[in-house]
């Protein structure tokens, strides 16, 4: 429990309104999607401008609070969960879209935005927000700059880095600053924008985000290819883009998760059939729908040669969204199912089906079930793993033991331990495994520079020394 002067004080400065510290109400804000993990705040804010913020940060800074920021809360690396305790910084209440400018290309909006919200709202002007991960429906638009999030689109037009233009962030000592201009080109001293993309609410909280935005195509469609062979359909992704096509989303589901969320959501959109392994759900998109229409026909001409079975072209707008639908639910769906600990492992395109049978071999040598399925156009795959004796891999040394393995492995094809999801808490024992002592060396300066007290979201991404 905090000292009564200590809640006295911050329930000054964010007001009585935007404090929570009754244990009932403290629960939801002790974790976030990852694994089984849970660990409660000692008190909850809420403010609602920059002002709040900055006094809050500065009032911790001098009294040594730990502070983790927060979004909505559907991370999957722990990055939200307070376990030093302390205070839990929400930033819920910053939920306006302050600006879009048409003219320009661009949306200023507070980090407390729905994703999807944010979308919809851009393309009502004929504009394109393309990252959207799987939780767009809910997940903030802060959050995917913490994270640096990718999603579906970002095969094709990139993640959250490639659209930030300009941020206003609150440093923890309480000091407000922006990080660049509301400008397409900026050579202007270090890049701080892209410091803070990507950083896991570690260096600063940002209040306020400057998006760069593209026009919206015209047109998109989608095809869904079966294959009774999960290494087949993994070498057809390079295939596709080796021939010259660049889809807006290349996802591959194994079929034990396609199963699962087609019965959770009682779907029949996706044919399932004995002897089925994966699906690839292509998209493209483009404002020549004769064109799309040619190269999809090529791409389903293309999959022949990897024993692709049926091709199903999604014929209109509610077909599209319901096999999206699916896609998106995968992750709730099968951890539902008792899948509780998910990986979210990136290589080479060329060598995801590398990735995917060395986890079969990895589930087979330690004992648990493991589902495949993510952005393979980009080399992005989810790994979710159900084991008989733990729900999380926080505490069980067997599956810490077994991700070793397979981070070995991702090192070994060239890749990475996160592609989207980062670092947080459940992954940073893995670091010095795929990055040199001097790279986490160089990050601890910038932290501490930053962050000399090491009250903002501590603990996170590694351990200071």
């Amino acid at each position: 429990m905090l000292a009564k002067e200590i809640v006295d004080a911050l329930t000054q400065i964010a007001g009585k309104e935007n404090i929570i510290v009754l244990e009932e109400d403290l629960l939801k804000y002790g974790h976030d999607e990852t694994e089984t993990i849970q660990h409660t705040p000692e008190i909850v804010l809420k403010p609602n401008n920059t002002d709040q913020v900055a006094a809050i940060m500065a009032f911790c800074n001098q009294n040594g609070l730990p502070v983790t920021p927060r979004g909505a809360g559907t991370g999957l690396s722990g990055g939200a969960i307070p376990h030093m305790g302390g205070v839990v910084l929400s930033l819920e209440k910053f939920n306006k879209i302050i600006n879009i400018d048409h003219q320009n290309l661009q949306v200023i909006t507070e980090p407390g935005v729905i994703t999807e919200v944010l979308q919809n709202a851009v393309k009502e002007k004929g504009l394109f927000y393309p990252p959207d991960p799987s939780s767009k429906g809910s997940c903030f638009i802060g959050g995917n700059i913490a994270e640096n999030s990718g999603g579906p689109k970002a095969v094709k037009y990139g993640v959250v880095k490639d659209y930030v233009l300009n941020l206003e962030v609150v440093l923890p000592n309480g000091s407000v600053i922006e990080t660049g201009a509301n400008v397409l080109k900026n050579s202007t001293g270090y890049n701080l924008t892209q410091l803070m993309v990507g950083s896991e609410g570690t260096l600063g909280i940002v209040t306020k985000i400057t998006l760069k935005l593209i026009p919206l195509p015209k047109y998109d469609v989608l095809m869904l290819a079966a294959f009774n062979n999960l290494q087949k359909a993994s070498e057809a992704v390079s295939a596709i883009f080796r021939a010259g096509f660049v889809p807006s989303g290349l996802e591959l589901v194994e079929i034990d998760a396609l199963k699962i969320v087609s019965s959770m959501m009682d779907s029949h959109a996706v044919p399932v059939h004995d002897g089925m392994a994966a699906h690839l759900l292509i998209e493209l998109d483009g404002n020549h729908k004769e064109i799309l229409m040619q190269e999809m026909e090529a791409i389903a001409l293309l999959l022949e040669n990897f024993e692709v079975g049926d091709v199903f072209f999604a014929e209109d707008e509610a077909q599209k969204n319901e096999l999206w639908k699916l896609r998106r639910r995968v992750a709730e769906a099968v951890k539902s199912a008792g899948y509780t600990i998910e990986e979210d492992t990136v290589v080479p395109r060329a060598f995801l089906p590398d990735l995917i049978v060395g986890v079969k071999q990895l589930a087979q040598q330690y004992g648990f079930k493991a589902v495949c399925y993510g952005h393979a156009g980009d080399g992005n795959l989810h790994i979710r793993i159900k084991d008989p004796h733990t729900t999380t891999s926080f505490d069980a040394p067997h599956i810490q033991q077994a991700l070793a393995d397979l981070f070995m492995l991702v090192k070994k094809l060239g890749g990475t331990i996160s592609g989207e999801h980062g670092i947080g808490l459940i992954q940073k024992k893995y670091m010095p495994l795929v990055m040199q002592e001097a790279n986490l060396q160089i990050m601890r300066s910038i932290k501490k520079t930053l962050d000399p007290n090491n009250i903002l979201n501590p603990g996170k991404i590694f351990d200071m020394q």
